[in-house]
C-alpha cells in the first residue's frame, strides 16, 4: 500500500476588509478635526454697533455711559464706540467718525459748540433717516443746531421745572405692551421734569413724567425720514442706578436699529487662545473608551454570515 504523504494544512490570516478600515479611518480623522477645529461659530447678526456720544458736562456723561457701557455689553450682545468731550472742551468732540459705522447713535450732548467737519458729520448722520436715541440735554444737544430738536427727535424744550423735586416715572397705559418697555416698571427720578409739551404731530409718548408742579412726557418714538428715533429726557446721573432706566435705553438701542433685543453671547476661547462666540462642543471620551458600532442595522447573525462570506 503506497504511503501518503502527509497534508500539510497552511493558516492563512483573513485579508482585512476595506470597507470597515476606511469607515474607521474617516471617523478617526473627523474626531481629529474636531479636535483641532475647537467650537463651531455660533450662528446670527454680529454685536449691535453702538456709538456713544457723550458731552453733557453738567450731566456728567462720560462717566454715566461709560457704566452704561459695562452695563450693555455685559448683558446684551452689543458693542460700543467712543465720542466723548475731552476735559470740558465745548467747541470739539473727538471720535465722531465712529458714526461712519456704528448700527446706533446714543447722543447725550449738551449746548456744544461745534463746527467744521464734526458738525457736518452730526447733522450728515442725523438728517440722513438713522436711528438715534436722545438722552436728557440732546434736545439742546448742539448749540451750533438748535434745529436737532424739533426737526429730528420731534421735541419742544422749554426748560424745566424745580431742580428739588422728584418725578413720578410712569408708563402710559396704551403704551405698556410696546417693546421698548419690557422689563420696565415705573420708579422715581431724582431730576428734574423738563418741559416739553407741543410734540410733533407723529411722536407717540411712552412715558410720561409727573412732579408736584406738573405732568410732562418724557419718553416717546417718532419715524424721521425712515429712522427709528428715541428719546427721554430723564438721564439724570441717579437714573442710571435704576434697573428700569438702563433696560429701557437697552430697549431703545436694539428697537431704534430694527433689531431684537439679544443677550449677551458666552465668550470661550477656541485652540489658539483666541476669544470668539461659540456654540458649545459635546465633551469627547478618549479614544481608546470609544466603542465604534458599524452595522446598527445590522443584527449579530448578519455580521456572521458576512464574515463567512469574506474568508471563502
Amino acid at each position: 500500500m503506497a504511503r501518503q504523504s502527509p497534508m500539510i494544512v497552511q493558516s492563512v490570516m483573513p485579508t482585512p476588509r476595506p470597507r470597515r478600515r476606511g469607515l474607521l479611518v474617516a471617523v478617526l480623522a473627523g474626531l481629529v478635526l474636531l479636535a483641532l477645529c475647537g467650537n463651531v461659530p455660533a450662528d446670527g447678526a454680529g454685536p449691535l454697533a453702538v456709538s456713544l456720544v457723550s458731552g453733557s458736562l453738567e450731566y456728567k456723561s462720560n462717566e454715566s455711559l461709560a457704566e452704561f457701557q459695562k452695563y450693555l455689553e455685559s448683558k446684551y450682545n452689543a458693542k460700543c464706540s467712543r465720542a466723548f468731550i475731552a476735559g470740558d472742551d465745548e467747541e470739539h468732540l473727538p471720535g465722531l467718525e465712529n458714526l461712519e459705522t456704528c448700527d446706533v447713535m446714543l447722543l447725550f450732548t449738551r449746548r456744544l459748540r461745534l463746527s467744521g467737519d464734526e458738525l457736518e458729520r452730526v447733522k450728515s448722520y442725523c438728517l440722513s433717516g438713522k436711528p438715534i436715541v436722545g438722552l436728557r440735554t440732546a434736545s439742546h444737544g448742539i448749540q451750533t443746531w438748535l434745529e436737532l430738536d424739533a426737526e429730528v427727535l420731534g421735541g419742544n424744550y422749554q426748560g424745566h421745572w424745580r431742580n428739588d423735586l422728584e418725578t413720578q416715572v410712569q408708563i402710559v397705559p396704551d403704551a405698556k405692551d410696546h417693546p421698548l418697555l419690557e422689563g420696565v416698571a415705573p420708579f422715581v427720578s431724582a431730576g428734574s421734569l423738563y418741559k416739553n409739551k407741543g410734540l410733533a404731530d407723529d411722536c407717540r409718548v411712552l412715558v410720561r413724567g409727573t412732579s408736584p408742579e406738573g405732568t410732562e412726557p418724557i419718553a416717546w418714538t417718532r419715524d424721521y425720514k425712515g429712522g427709528r428715533i428715541f428719546y427721554t429726557s430723564l438721564g439724570d446721573p441717579r437714573d442710571f442706578q435704576q434697573e428700569s432706566f438702563r433696560r429701557l435705553l437697552a430697549n431703545a438701542l436694539f428697537w431704534a436699529a430694527r433689531r431684537d433685543v439679544e443677550p449677551a453671547k458666552r465668550s470661550v476661547q477656541n485652540h489658539q487662545g483666541t476669544k470668539g462666540n461659540f456654540l458649545p462642543l459635546p465633551t469627547l471620551r478618549p479614544l481608546r473608551s470609544l466603542r465604534f458600532k458599524f452595522a446598527i442595522t445590522k443584527t449579530r447573525n448578519a455580521e456572521i454570515a458576512e464574515d463567512a462570506e469574506w474568508n471563502r
